[in-house]
């Protein structure tokens, strides 16, 4: 089984997964099958952009976000990531 080794590798991993559900979704359509399955399908997609979200979000606060808060700047990143949170709510 494939490992991804860095952060990078990961999101490019979980994007590729998400990029083959979604592939399977537009098969599905175009093939007119049962709704509930593509449905099960479109969940899949969003599950897996959602730790792929997951993944960039957690390398953001690694690395950026303890950068700028080194230097001074804690205000501007913690306000930038609560917008990014709340727009995910919506």
């Amino acid at each position: 089984m494939y490992r991804p080794k860095n952060t990078q590798e990961r999101i490019l991993h979980r994007l590729k997964i998400s990029l083959g559900h979604l592939k399977k979704v537009i098969q599905m359509v175009e093939s007119h099958d049962y709704c509930i399955d593509v449905l099960h399908q479109t969940q899949a997609v969003q599950k897996a952009l959602q730790e792929t979200d997951s993944l960039i979000l957690e390398n953001h606060l690694n690395t950026c976000v303890v950068s700028a808060i080194k230097k001074g700047r804690s205000k501007e990143v913690i306000e930038e990531v609560i917008k990014v949170l709340d727009r995910s709510r919506q």
